[in-house]
């Protein structure tokens, strides 16, 4: 539906509901409740169908036309621009004294095109329009840079944006190339990152599947090194054969592309750049700047070092973007002294030295309070409760093999079955309080332990089922119609409820289904691509279904509760809301991402694992610098600060481990 058809069906659901509940308190000044209720369901049966997307089925059966994918592609560059550009802002990339990355064409024979020109960051955008086919390879070491050249390259193509392919950057670590053809990853990628592009109304049927083989987007590709050694020749060779000459981006370190194109062959038609060292020069400027005056000087020593031994493990260490920023961000404090950094014994090499960086950059960003006030953080995190947190979601997504963390995805770290027992007893506990606690008060109030727990057990059985992951697909025929859905399972419930406790019971609860039915039909997609995905707009699309349904429910219950009771008795009918409240939250979260969330994080947040308000600290820790943001998902900083605090994780339950044995053995051997 469109952003006005879905707005007028959220007002009118609610409406409706607020209508029916006042309808039936106004029955002393002469309104007959029956003539009421059916005026009014025969008024929602008419907004329903002025709205219905159905009586355009044949419209919308269609696959998306010409100007479909064209309103597709310009909403979705708008929705995309407004998202890189607030992660680009929230890294400091512009910044005024913001470094420009260098690359040239690397000395090894991977590709099949001329050396490409020497280049820069802040010009990628031309170097990259320059190019005759448009693709690029961005090749480098680990902390060069490759990622913020994409990110910086997506930005200026949608800023200049004028029709034509739609840049989408997206990691390659969450494609199985031995399970998805590439571009099947990418349509699935597109649904899940944009569910709007199934909205048929604004962009027909199938858009994402047809932007992808019309080739109208363009695939920002990051991170080939992220995908398993044994697949990456594979992952290439399939890259290849499925957008043949048509523009591309690819980043990927340099030992593993070159690995992956001597055996898959290069990529036909693409520059190979390959990012270079920081000039030791810019090294010290940049970290001169990102102090005072006091800790410039602290800092001088350093330079004199890396003026002494240009290519020893110092320089090597702090000629990557990443271990600079971090370095300047671990030394920040006066605190710290980066003269540390000159100890052999202590840092032998390179890799020690960036290692000890990034275990300084969680201890640096929590548990600081100037330093979390300078970030606009919400509070003061706990710095071993926060990294210990981090370690055990980077351990995780080291396990699942992927670089993003969707919130939505917590639930693979509980077991799939402790899940599913976990959220149906809460739900059919809910449920199943609530009706009974209504049928404690009715005309038999002996069958209220027997109708609460056959309640009860169905919402608990209804979660066993919805607990299971499914991809989602288009509901095609009768299931699109707004009208018959909501009209045929409200006149059911209805007729059932109508010979049990009168007509006008009958009306309020077969209005009330219509009504919720209704809701969850609006609520159930976005509605236009142009809003920035985010994980805080995503989880309060589920929110917002969640406690919208619920609200509904209740007032349908209490209406009824009143006319079952009688309106002078004010007490059943807020029993009536209450209970209706509880039976419409079970109800409403059985299919929705955020419910099983919800469960996963409080069990984790129970064993100690993880924070029990997880998002405010996720989005703290991307203010904080430690994390950052991918539409939906966050990300670590860089690849290296997330496999270095799963190693840790690893070490603290290897040490765990051996610490308990000998209690073990002991507590054995006295038994």
């Amino acid at each position: 539906m469109s952003r006005f058809r879905q707005q007028a069906l959220l007002t009118g659901c609610v409406l409706t509901a607020l209508l029916t509940a006042a309808g039936l308190f106004v029955t002393d000044h002469g309104i007959n409740p029956h003539l009421w209720l059916i005026v009014l369901a025969l008024a929602f049966l008419g907004l329903l169908a002025a709205l219905d997307p159905w009586v355009r089925r044949r419209h919308n059966a269609e696959l998306s036309s010409d100007e479909h994918l064209d309103a597709a592609c310009r909403a979705l560059a708008v929705g995309l621009q407004a998202q890189w550009n607030e992660e680009v802002r929230s890294r400091g990339l512009t910044d005024p004294d913001v470094l420009d990355l260098h690359w040239v064409a690397p000395e090894l024979d991977v590709s099949d095109e001329p050396d490409a020109p020497p280049g820069r960051s802040d010009a990628v955008v031309g170097a990259f329009e320059r190019q005759i086919n448009r693709r690029m390879v961005i090749i480098g070491e680990a902390g060069t840079g490759k990622s913020t050249v994409a990110m910086l390259l997506t930005c200026g193509l949608l800023d200049r944006y004028d029709g034509g392919m739609v840049p989408v950057l997206l990691p390659l670590s969450t494609w199985n190339p031995a399970v998805e053809d590439v571009r099947t990853w990418l349509t699935r990628r597109l649904y899940e990152d944009h569910p709007a592009l199934r909205n048929t109304e604004l962009y027909g049927s199938y858009a994402g599947d047809l932007l992808v083989e019309q080739h109208l987007v363009l695939p920002v590709l990051d991170g080939l090194d992220d995908v398993p050694a044994h697949q990456r020749a594979d992952a290439l060779a399939r890259i290849t054969k499925a957008f043949g000459n048509r523009p591309l981006v690819l980043t990927c370190r340099t030992a593993e592309f070159t690995q992956a194109a001597h055996l898959a062959g290069p990529l036909p038609g693409a520059d190979v750049v390959e990012l270079t060292p920081l000039d030791l020069d810019e090294v010290a400027a940049y970290l001169r700047a990102s102090a005072d005056s006091w800790g410039a000087a602290r800092w001088e020593p350093v330079f004199i070092q890396l003026r002494e031994e240009p290519d020893g493990r110092l320089a090597d260490a702090l000629s990557t973007p990443l271990t600079m920023w971090l370095a300047s961000i671990v030394y920040a404090d006066s605190e710290a002294e980066p003269t540390e950094l000159l100890d052999r014994t202590r840092f032998p090499d390179a890799r020690s030295i960036s290692d000890h960086l990034c275990d300084e950059l969680v201890s640096r960003a929590f548990g600081n309070r100037a330093f979390a006030h300078h970030a606009k953080a919400s509070q003061v995190w706990p710095r071993d409760r926060a990294r210990k947190w981090l370690e055990f979601l980077a351990h995780e997504m080291r396990d699942r093999g992927i670089r993003e963390l969707a919130w939505w995805e917590l639930r693979r770290s509980v077991g799939s079955t402790w899940l599913a027992v976990l959220g149906a007893l809460v739900l059919g506990a809910i449920g199943g309080f609530g009706v009974g606690w209504l049928m404690a008060y009715s005309i038999t109030p002996s069958f209220a332990p027997i109708t609460g727990l056959v309640a009860g057990i169905g919402v608990g059985a209804a979660a066993l089922t919805a607990s299971h992951e499914r991809k989602s697909k288009p509901r095609l025929g009768i299931w699109r119609s707004l009208l018959l859905v909501p009209g045929v399972l409200g006149l059911a419930a209805g007729l059932v409820f109508g010979a049990l406790y009168g007509l006008s019971a009958g009306l309020v609860v077969g209005l009330g289904l219509a009504v919720a039915i209704a809701l969850r039909f609006a609520l159930s997609s976005a509605a236009e691509l142009s809003q920035a995905s985010s994980p805080q707009w995503t989880m309060a699309r589920d929110r917002i279904a969640v406690w919208t349904g619920s609200l509904v429910l209740a007032v349908v219950f209490g209406s009824a509760a009143a006319l079952v009771f009688g309106p002078g008795q004010t007490g059943m009918v807020g029993l009536g809301l209450a209970s209706g409240l509880m039976l419409g939250f079970a109800l409403a979260v059985l299919h929705l991402r955020w419910w099983w969330f919800t469960v996963a994080r409080i069990w984790l947040a129970l064993r100690g694992k993880l924070p029990w308000e997880l998002m405010v600290f996720l989005e703290d820790s991307r203010k904080l610098g430690v994390l950052c943001r991918a539409g939906a998902c966050y990300q670590f900083r860089h690849g290296l600060v997330q496999d270095r605090l799963a190693e840790h994780e690893v070490t603290t339950r290897s040490a765990g481990q051996v610490l308990r044995s000998p209690f073990s053995a002991r507590a054995t051997s006295e038994q």
